[in-house]
């Protein structure tokens, strides 16, 4: 089965030779054909904090432009992982499956936390916090996706990769442009931007903003009125770029996003049925197998989604209203948060990079300054079936609480950041290049998590402490060619991660059991711990170029991810205390580490008309970052139950990527490009999957939540109308192939592989443009995600024996136009 998958994915990719996606090492922007050439154009990017071309950037990297972005229509992360090898998103977890978190995962490095991201985001090389907030650039130059560990340049968080969003720069003259779009399932978007000059070669700037929303394409079962997985976003931006003197440039850009989405579309499947009080089925049973002896679950393929669901309890009655209406301990403004299921997101960035070239040398220096404000809040019902037949136990009349038993959650977050780099580049236009500098971040954050039932009954929100980080780090890179032949790199970073722990700022707090910190009393808001955490992060490069078309290199690199902490071991005591000790559970979590080996080739044949990449890897992943969730049976005979996260696991990582890009004629360009990513985990620890499997061996399984075969592929063609000279047109199919993602570490349970087609085809006279689109042409109703999940019921016991499903959008057809001007 593995050598079927595999020759799957090559013949797939090789059948396509060359179909659009987006690939390590081109993009599809087409030649100006009065040149009468084939050849491709050459791409820069900034994958080492200086402008390379793409083919001689000693690096993995996937680079989409401009062009590529809009003829594909692709408006998020979550497009842009879907036609991207070797890229995965994972927003399914404990019953949400919101845009509150996005996990990005690159090479299958799967975190096992909702808040660890082995791939950080930035935008012109800034930081940034989210990943929503980096496809809320409007219309940018292009987007880099980097391979592999990048913590010499980019820093903290990039421990499998960093997603780099370039901002489009200005032009001297004053232009804009208008685009509409409307397709089905209410799908609309608006967008608009004006550039020029304000002080003729001084000053020039660029504004921009957006407007998109969409419904879902799944009916509630429990309300067939509302469709899940409505979502909506609103962007602006602004760029200015100075250019006082000749070696002076300062850009400024500012950005204000907003998200507004419905309930998640989100589908529940569960090895044991739940029946209402009339008998009723609201969630069929849909077991094959028993695994640890005694639990009954689902083995194989996930089953298809049952006639009940999707589902949820989404009405906003009075025990919403009346719960929303709650003040005491609230991070978010009621009038600000949600007001209904779903998420509201709101987000601020801003960005100062000023480059300054030292007259009569070959220095430059560079300052780049970041911050980030981002709030959310999301409100859902995490049992995710209709339980209106269902009572509550804890219903009396008059006690605001709803008679029938439901999971309703709010979460509120907010978190904000500082960061700040200074460094110097040389480069004598002969053998030697280097980078130096220093960089700092600050990053803090509260979030509230409670049950609307809670806060109905004690007129509050349970509060929580706030949580800071501040990373001091040094880096350089060194790039000597030793030959005309032979290039060595050596760079580094030595990163300093402190990280802070606070009581809640509204009240005191007593800790009579000193296993964790100091017994004593804590004054509200006051700093409970510190701890600091030091890493030398070095990346070692040989590259050779055999011809001036044809480059290998060799590195390795070692990449970290920071600390976490867990504030809420000083509440344990006696018992819960015991066990939370015996289960590796700490207040403060060590990093999590990575040693990659990478070789890679890249080149260009047939004049420049074709263009090829590969990479093969090996990664070392050690002491991974785990949740543990562990219920027990307290000394009174009751059930108590402690969550913390753990160093818990150790995993090797190995594999394979390419691209290919041949231009084929002067109308038709073909691409092509896929991934083996495969992981092996040599220890792990993951109580609940335990208790599902009855087993604590997981050594030579894969990790969850990522395709282990990838490939996307597609075809473009394009011409020139001949009856006027500034009359163009363009039609492009493309495929992308990702085969299915485990649901956990025990690997008894997967997802089926995925075939999705895009086409696009349209038509440029003058000023005017036309495009029409079928997304998903073929319906494919494949998962995106699957995830295991509790069963809620209002029994005082769980059952582990659900999986949630993220659930694809169907086919979307559409039409958009634009006008330039």
């Amino acid at each position: 089965m593995r050598k079927s998958r595999f020759h799957m994915l090559i013949g797939a990719s090789t059948l396509a030779l060359g179909m659009t996606g987006p690939t390590m090492a081109q993009t599809n922007t087409v030649p100006d054909q009065t040149e009468q050439t084939y050849e491709l154009t050459e791409i820069i990017v900034t994958a080492r904090k200086r402008a390379e071309n793409i083919m001689k950037t000693p690096v993995s990297v996937t680079a989409v432009t401009a062009e590529e972005i809009e003829q594909r229509g692709i408006a998020s992360v979550q497009n842009l992982s879907e036609q991207t090898p070797g890229f995965n998103i994972n927003n399914n977890f404990s019953g949400r499956g919101d845009r509150s978190f996005q996990q990005l995962i690159l090479r299958g490095f799967t975190p096992a936390t909702t808040d660890s991201t082995p791939v950080a985001t930035f935008i012109d090389g800034v930081p940034v916090s989210s990943p929503t907030a980096v496809m809320s650039v409007s219309s940018p130059e292009r987007i880099e996706l980097l391979r592999g560990p990048q913590s010499a340049y980019f820093g903290r968080n990039t421990f499998a990769g960093a997603l780099n969003v370039v901002n489009k720069q200005p032009g001297n003259d004053f232009s804009g442009s208008v685009t509409g779009m409307i397709g089905t399932h209410a799908n609309r978007r608006i967008q608009g931007e004006l550039e020029g000059p304000l002080v003729e070669d001084k000053l020039a700037f660029r504004i921009a903003g957006d407007y998109n929303t969409k419904d879902g394409t799944y009916k509630n079962y429990a309300d067939r009125s509302q469709t899940l997985g409505d979502q909506s976003s609103r962007n602006a931006n602004l760029l200015l770029v100075a250019t006082p003197s000749d070696n002076l440039t300062i850009k400024a850009f500012g950005l204000l996003s907003r998200d507004k989405d419905g309930p998640a579309a989100l589908g529940l499947i569960s090895a044991t049925a739940v029946t209402d009080s009339t008998g009723r089925v609201v969630v069929p049973g849909q077991a094959n197998c028993v695994l640890g002896g005694f639990n009954p679950f689902m083995c194989g393929k996930v089953p298809s989604l049952p006639a009940t669901t999707p589902a949820g309890n989404y009405d906003v009655d009075s025990f919403v209203t009346n719960a929303l209406a709650t003040t005491t301990n609230r991070l978010i403004d009621p009038d600000d948060s949600v007001d209904t299921y779903g998420l509201v997101r709101d987000y601020r960035h801003a960005h100062l990079v000023i480059d300054y070239e030292i007259p009569d040398s070959n220095f430059m220096i560079s300052s780049l300054t970041g911050y980030n404000h981002e709030e959310w809040a999301s409100l859902s019902d995490i049992g995710n079936y209709d339980s209106t037949g269902i009572p509550n136990p804890n219903y009396t009349p008059g006690s605001g609480l709803r008679s029938y038993f439901s999971s309703a959650y709010l979460v509120e977050n907010i978190s904000k950041d500082f960061s700040q780099e200074i460094r110097t580049s040389y480069d004598d236009g002969e053998a030697l290049r280097f980078v130096a500098g220093l960089s700092y971040l600050s990053a803090n954050g509260r979030r509230t998590v409670d049950t609307l039932d809670n806060m109905i009954q004690t007129q509050q929100v349970t509060p929580s402490g706030k949580t800071e980080s501040k990373t001091y780090g040094g880096f350089f890179g060194v790039t000597y060619d030793i030959t005309d032949k032979l290039t060595a790199s050596v760079e580094g970073r030595y990163q300093i991660d402190k990280l802070y722990a606070y009581i809640s700022p509204l009240a005191d707090v007593v800790v009579t059991d000193s296993t964790f910190v100091p017994a004593g009393t804590y004054a509200a808001g006051s700093k409970l711990a510190e701890q600091t955490y030091k890493n030398f992060l070095p990346r070692l490069i040989a590259q050779y170029e055999w011809t001036d078309d044809v480059m290998t290199y060799a590195s390795v690199a070692r990449g970290v991810n920071p600390a976490s902490l867990n504030s809420g071991v000083v509440t344990y005591t006696g018992q819960a205390a015991t066990i939370a000790k015996s289960l590796g559970i700490e207040l403060f979590v060590k990093p999590e580490k990575v040693t990659t080996y990478e070789l890679g080739l890249k080149g260009t044949a047939v004049d420049n008309r074709l263009r090829y990449s590969v990479a093969a890897y090996y990664s070392q992943w050690r002491d991974q970052l785990n949740q543990l969730l562990q219920t027990y049976v307290t000394e009174t005979g009751g059930f108590g139950s402690l969550f913390g996260t753990v160093n818990s696991g150790n995993t090797d990582m190995k594999g394979l990527e390419f691209d290919s890009s041949f231009r084929l004629t002067s109308m038709i360009t073909l691409t092509a490009a896929g991934a083996l990513n495969d992981s092996k985990i040599k220890d792990y620890s993951a109580p609940l999957v335990t208790f599902l499997v009855g087993s604590t061996d997981f050594s030579g399984n894969e990790l969850p939540a990522t395709s282990k075969y990838s490939a996307a592929g597609g075809v473009m063609f394009n011409g020139d109308f001949a009856f006027r000279q500034d009359a163009s047109w363009f039609a492009r199919i493309d495929y992308n192939y990702k085969s299915g993602v485990w649901a956990d570490v025990a690997n008894v349970l997967k997802t089926r592989e995925t075939h999705i087609f895009n086409a696009r085809a349209g038509a440029t006279i003058g000023a005017v443009s036309f495009d029409v689109f079928a997304n998903n042409l073929f319906d494919s109703r494949r998962y995106t995600t699957v995830n295991n999940n509790i069963l809620f019921t209002p029994a005082p016991s769980f059952t582990y024996s659900t999986v949630n499903v993220g659930l694809r959008d169907g086919r979307t057809l559409g039409i958009q136009a634009k006008y330039k001007f």
